[in-house]
């Protein structure tokens, strides 16, 4: 099997990704990897001359979101119409910490 990663590529890989890997790691992460790599040689075979390379399959895609648009919000009463309970323009929600009641 090729060596397409030394173990130092790997210890400097390591680091910069924060994982901590001991000399028995780092070995068997090197074989790992580089079985990886070697497993996607077949696509070497193919013949990929004036083939544009692409960021996203799907080609041209761009931001497929709306603009922002600043719109009227709900109003005070309009925002506690249907809220099971309320006090004095809130709402008014069961506790969660088990002391019971509402807050």
């Amino acid at each position: 099997m090729a060596q397409h990663l030394s173990e130092r590529q790997v210890r400097d890989i390591a680091e910069y990704a924060r994982i901590g890997l001991d000399d028995g790691e780092v070995t068997q992460m090197t074989a790992d990897l580089n079985a990886i790599i070697e497993s996607l040689s077949p696509i070497l075979e193919y013949d990929l001359e004036g083939v544009e390379p692409t960021f996203h399959p799907i080609g041209g895609l761009v931001n497929v979101m709306r603009d922002d648009v600043e719109t009227t919000g709900f109003t005070q009463q309009e925002a506690l119409a249907n809220a099971p309970k309320q006090q004095d323009g809130c709402f008014l929600i069961p506790s969660i910490l088990g002391e019971g009641g509402d807050r």
